[in-house]
């Protein structure tokens, strides 16, 4: 499997988990993080997605950094999450 392809194949099973995340938060009527989790962490794997489709090689570099840009606000979220109780160790 070439590397690009492994890293689409991970970032949706991540977004797969975020939207999962959502919804569980949804069901605890958390809006205002759910909302903000479920934009950062599916945005990483639409720009990966996008990636693959770039208009040249400093598209694709940006649109990676987007993703990486995106990760580190999820993460940012996942730790909120996790120090409000919303979370617990095993989810990060």
């Amino acid at each position: 499997m070439k590397e690009e392809n492994k890293l689409a194949e991970l970032s949706m099973d991540f977004s797969v988990q975020i939207i999962n995340l959502v919804k569980d938060l949804k069901s605890k009527h958390e809006s205002v993080i759910s909302n903000q989790i479920g934009r950062s962490g599916t945005s990483i794997g639409a720009n990966i997605y996008g990636a693959n489709y770039a208009q040249g090689r400093k598209d694709f570099i940006s649109r990676l950094e987007i993703a990486l840009k995106e990760a580190s606000e999820t993460g940012y979220w996942l730790e909120l999450l996790y120090k409000t109780n919303y979370i617990d160790e095993h989810m990060l």
